[in-house]
């Protein structure tokens, strides 16, 4: 089984991150108003792959690697399980169904001031057209 999901290049303080996953591509679009990330000038991001086995130390690898000055979240994803990343802060969503999961993860992203359109990895929700 595989963990799929996107990491935003410009999220790390430590890119060395991007070694332990296989980046199946990469897009990168400049940034607008909407990103509400005005100290970058565009976001790279890179469509990655984790082994299953893998998972959770890559998950605790983000969290060290996210910029502490700003606030940013990845996330990967399996049929059944979720891994939402924050700076020192992994939420491992063991049942994909569950909204009470997402609802933790979602709010603590908020709370971090990230826009809530942007903390749009639920499947409860609709996600953010950019």
């Amino acid at each position: 089984m595989k963990f799929i999901g996107v990491i935003i290049e410009e999220s790390l303080v430590d890119t060395s991150v991007l070694d332990d996953v296989t980046i199946a591509s990469t897009e990168v679009e400049s940034v607008t108003e909407g990103h509400k990330t005005p100290w970058v000038e565009q976001w790279t991001m890179h469509n990655v792959e984790i082994d299953a086995d893998r998972a959770s130390l890559v998950a605790e690898k983000i969290s060290h690697a996210l910029d502490p000055e700003h606030d940013w979240y990845a996330d990967f994803k399996s049929d059944t399980e979720h891994y939402i990343i924050y700076r020192d802060k992994v939420f491992h969503v063991t049942d994909r169904t569950d909204k009470a999961q997402y609802d933790k993860a979602t709010e603590y992203g908020i709370s971090l001031g990230i826009p809530d359109y942007q903390v749009d990895f639920s499947p409860h929700i609709t996600q953010w057209e950019r």
